[in-house]
């Protein structure tokens, strides 16, 4: 009853699969190994998160495998459909991380809005002898507070997006073309709670009237999703956060708007050539990033791992 779980996984999952009896395997194995190692030692589950790709190949050639599981909402480096024909099931933990990375989508908002993304890189280079000309640099922040965010998918995350957004006083509005209209319950920490119906508009809309605009829509596979059309529809001075997946926009359109004035700043956890992005991309003063650390939160990686240890021990009725 091995599990690979080649992407890690937290402790309180791999706790509670060896409480189930399963024995569970953290050694990363390389993707071109994967099918000659999963065939070694007869792996029943393999659980991945974005690096590790389970396509056809493995799929087809590793019969042990009854199990692919991934720990987040997406699935873009999994063949879903082929291995459920091949009766393979497949799992992911699609509200685990939601609230981790809304939390993230806000960090990153924050920190253009008031430039810590420059002014952390420059304060200690010349904070002790430009001190007054950083300050009069970045005298010019915003506040969130009263702003319109538009939320492109409101899936999961997006609701969470909202919710934060509705308790900072931001007005909200979104687009997705498969939900019409969310119903948003922001609870506070004394049991009290407010309900927020949004309802969806078209994308040009929401890219036209936003002064912030959050991206959480799946991989896209007919180009980008923002490229310079896009842009031109939005207000001048707008911001662009990303906590999606790297290619939803264009990054060399994104780098002419920043340059022009078009976009105020931008927020990247994710890059269209992961894990090597464009230096252009790394070194824009104005862009704040992470390195696809959405989900990656204490309590996000423990809801992940107990979630899919209870999906494997229930689907392969371990007692």
């Amino acid at each position: 009853m091995k599990v690979l779980a080649n992407d890690g996984l937290d402790q309180s999952g791999i706790d509670a699969l060896k409480e189930k009896g399963f024995e569970v395997i953290t050694t990363k194995v390389p993707q071109e190994q994967l099918v000659d190692y999963i065939n070694e030692h007869q792996i029943r589950t393999i659980l991945v998160r974005s690096a590790t790709q389970v396509r056809k190949d493995i799929i087809d050639n590793c019969p042990s495998i009854e199990i692919i599981g991934r720990g987040g909402v997406g699935m873009d480096n999994i063949d879903v459909d082929y291995a459920r024909e091949k009766g393979i099931h497949v799992i992911n933990t699609p509200s685990a991380s939601s609230e981790s990375v809304a939390e993230l989508v806000f960090a990153h908002l924050f920190s253009g809005a008031r430039f810590l993304q420059d002014s952390n890189r420059k304060m200690p280079l010349v904070g002790d002898t430009e001190f007054a000309g950083l300050k009069k640099a970045y005298a010019a922040g915003i506040e969130l507070k009263g702003k319109t965010i538009g939320i492109v998918g409101m899936g999961r995350i997006g609701q969470e997006v909202a919710k934060i957004a509705l308790g900072l006083g931001m007005r909200v509005i979104a687009a997705d073309n498969n939900v019409g209209k969310a119903s948003i319950k922001v609870k506070f920490y004394n049991n009290q709670f407010i309900n927020v119906d949004i309802e969806t508009e078209p994308l040009q809309d929401v890219l036209k009237h936003s002064d912030f605009i959050t991206l959480h829509v799946p991989a896209q596979k007919d180009g980008y999703m923002i490229g310079k059309n896009e842009f031109e529809i939005m207000k001048d001075g707008v911001a662009v956060v990303n906590c999606s997946r790297g290619g939803v926009i264009d990054e060399t359109a994104l780098i002419d708007a920043l340059n022009s004035g078009k976009v105020k700043f931008a927020g990247l956890d994710v890059f269209i050539n992961e894990p090597t992005p464009s230096k252009e991309i790394l070194t824009h003063p104005k862009i704040s990033m992470t390195p696809h650390t959405g989900a990656s939160t204490l309590e996000a990686q423990d809801r992940i791992g107990l979630s899919l240890a209870e999906q494997i021990s229930s689907i392969l009725q371990v007692q």
